[in-house]
């Protein structure tokens, strides 16, 4: 008997809707991925903005007065008029020696103050004024900072006690030692380091014997002690005191005081003898001649009194 053919199950329409709403979605998202720009296969770069200039430029009017500054200051030989320009511009471009001594004090020690450097190129940026010429259209700044920089550099040389010779030996020294310890990972030898320098090893002695004499180190210069704790003491304080012991100098005081008191107890011929004696010097045959007795007898009284004293002094301690 044939079997009857199933019958279809019906649909309904919520279920008839589920189609048509994911076909819509699919749609949706390939058409989101076809909206994406394409990635690119190099280096994603990110565009940088613009540096802003913390310098604002100079107004029409700054400029024009800056020019009338040196027609004033080029034109006029002797008068009260380029002494005022000149001066002005000293004014205008003195934070140009400012700058340019703040660069050189970068590679110089501690020890030398920028205010120093900052006088000395002031020197420098004067001579500039003098020898530049505006009607050549080059900028004052470019010509005048070599000529700033060559006035403290000509300065330090003149104040500088050691022949730039030396100088130049220490430098080579410092750069042996630092080649040789980045080589061997160690503190070189003596003899590495000559070789390295291509000398002998009493050359090389010369040579530290000469740069000795180089560095300069300050007395109230701070030294740190004590990495842990951080304490700080100066250079002043490391150095070992020779003087006198300030309780030393108290007790040799108050000892002369009490030798002083037990003099005058004396009697007056004894008081005589010790003073000739002990403070003027004289032997005792002189004293004896000054006072009219033999010296047997001055050396009697001579001990009598020094006994005197000892028992006083020890009777006080």
């Amino acid at each position: 008997m044939p079997r009857a053919p199933k019958a279809e199950k019906a649909t309904t329409p919520v279920e008839s809707s589920k189609p048509k709403k994911a076909d819509k979605a699919a749609k949706t998202v390939k058409a989101a991925k076809n909206d994406r720009p394409a990635a690119r296969s190099g280096p994603v770069r990110v565009a940088s903005s613009p540096r802003v200039s913390t310098r604002q430029p100079a107004s029409p009017d700054e400029l024009n007065e800056l020019a009338r500054l040196w027609e004033e200051f080029k034109q006029n030989e002797v008068s009260g008029a380029r002494e005022g320009a000149r001066e002005r511009l000293i004014l205008h471009y003195a934070p140009l020696v400012k700058y340019v001594a703040s660069r050189v004090a970068t590679g110089l020690p501690a020890s030398v103050d920028q205010a120093d450097l900052v006088s000395y190129g002031m020197f420098g940026l004067i001579d500039a004024l003098e020898k530049f010429d505006p009607g050549r259209g080059n900028k004052f700044e470019t010509y005048a900072i070599p000529r700033i920089k060559g006035a403290i550099i000509d300065e330090l040389r003149a104040m500088d006690w050691v022949p730039r010779s030396v100088r130049f030996k220490a430098r080579e020294i410092e750069k042996a030692y630092s080649d040789l310890e980045s080589i061997h990972k160690r503190g070189p030898t003596e003899k590495e380091v000559a070789a390295r320098l291509g000398v002998t090893l009493r050359e090389l002695h010369d040579v530290i014997n000469q740069i000795s004499f180089v560095q300069v180190l300050q007395l109230d210069e701070i030294l740190s002690v004590g990495s842990d704790r951080g304490e700080q003491v100066s250079l002043l304080d490391t150095l070992a005191d020779r003087g006198t012991d300030p309780t030393t100098a108290l007790e040799g005081e108050e000892t002369r005081g009490l030798l002083a008191a037990a003099i005058n107890s004396l009697s007056e011929r004894e008081k005589i003898v010790v003073t000739l004696y002990y403070f003027e010097g004289l032997t005792l045959a002189e004293i004896g001649d000054i006072l009219g007795v033999t010296e047997s007898r001055v050396c009697q009284i001579h001990t009598k009194a020094v006994g005197q004293l000892r028992l006083q002094l020890v009777e006080t301690e």
